[in-house]
């Protein structure tokens, strides 16, 4: 198959052939659909995050089941899936609580000791990237990684759901719990930030205040349901944001990933209000907060993934989606084929495009 292999960093990625083997056990052979390009991605090309190399990258994908292992249950050839990296084992602690998200069990990947790799790059093993690896024309992965839906979602609106939609719109619900009639606050109206909005939307909150640099960006967000905007280049877009919301939001997210923007999101909040930082902070930086407000019973929080439960959740969105309720169709600002992937990356730098999708032969 062609796939996208990032084989340093910083760097590029090189359209190349790679081998992928035949499902065992559990495990799923899909071909791939639509892939997005997410920040995550970014993040690793550029040595942000640290990864195993080769790898073919890629982790917000939908696609088509073509073969499964004897010992899948889950789906079965010809079922429309989207793909997840928030592998799970289902019999930890954190599977067990209801909190699948955290899950860290090896059992979803090949060990390299006694199991061929699932990819091949010059005959030699290439890592996976996140369980997943989808900036590929097919996809070897965990029966626990995939989701059926149902077969008349397009598949590229459907890949984003696979990792911005579940992340955004999961943190409104499942990790801040967001209650009617409360304000929140986003930092950053990307792909993630975008979707955190339109969960808050959904979610009945009275104000929603959308933070960016790009007037093109504050556009889409109030069409995602946001009820004001603030320019995060004025002097202090933290004043601006206490001004509206009478002293400090109930919620504030942070979705860009530094520590500038999680530290204006802790100063954002109200009194015993919630911090929730999504974005993905480089690996070593520190985030300053002072010590003294949490007598005021402020709190922060992290988020992996939305704190998603996606086997329940994704289908609902589909649902969502299906019914007119959630904005998929507005996210995609570029539809590319696989040459172009790097092409994409560079929209992403400039940070102007909310999602590009690959699009493969369906």
């Amino acid at each position: 198959m062609r796939a996208a292999v990032l084989s340093r960093v910083p760097g590029r990625l090189a359209i190349e052939d790679v081998e992928v083997a035949e499902p065992v056990g559990r495990e799923v052979l899909v071909r791939v659909a639509a892939a997005g390009l997410c920040h995550t991605d970014l993040h690793f090309m550029e040595g942000a995050y640290p990864h195993p190399l080769p790898t073919v990258l890629g982790h917000e994908s939908a696609g088509v089941v073509e073969a499964v292992g004897e010992g899948v249950t889950a789906v079965q050839p010809g079922d429309h899936v989207i793909t997840c990296l928030s592998v799970f084992c289902g019999a930890c602690e954190y599977c067990l609580s209801g909190r699948p998200a955290l899950c860290d069990d090896p059992g979803a990947v090949r060990r390299p000791d006694d199991e061929p790799s699932r990819l091949r790059w010059k005959g030699e093993p290439i890592h996976q990237f996140l369980h997943l690896s989808s900036f590929g024309e097919r996809m070897l992965v965990h029966e626990n990684g995939v989701v059926r839906i149902r077969p008349e979602m397009p598949f590229d609106r459907a890949a984003l759901i696979g990792c911005s939609v579940i992340t955004g719109v999961g943190a409104v619900f499942r990790t801040a719990r967001v209650e009617p009639g409360q304000s929140v606050a986003v930092l950053g109206c990307g792909g993630v930030g975008l979707n955190v909005v339109q969960g808050a939307r959904l979610a009945g909150a009275a104000r929603i205040i959308a933070i960016d640099r790009f007037p093109e960006k504050l556009h889409l967000a109030e069409r995602f349901g946001a009820t004001d905007l603030v320019d995060a280049g004025r002097p202090d877009p933290v004043a601006e944001v206490r001004r509206l919301a009478d002293g400090g939001v109930h919620h504030s997210f942070e979705a860009l990933g530094s520590a500038e923007t999680a530290e204006q999101a802790f100063a954002m909040i109200r009194r015993g209000g919630t911090a929730t930082l999504i974005g993905l902070i480089p690996v070593g930086t520190k985030v300053s907060l002072p010590g003294h407000q949490f007598l005021q019973e402020k709190k922060v929080q992290g988020c992996m993934m939305g704190s998603n439960r996606f086997r329940e959740d994704m289908p609902r969105l589909v649902d969502l989606y299906l019914s007119g309720r959630l904005l998929l169709d507005e996210l995609i600002s570029r539809h590319l084929t696989l040459d172009e992937v790097n092409s994409g990356f560079e929209d992403m730098r400039n940070g102007r495009r909310a999602r590009s999708v690959i699009r493969f032969e369906e």
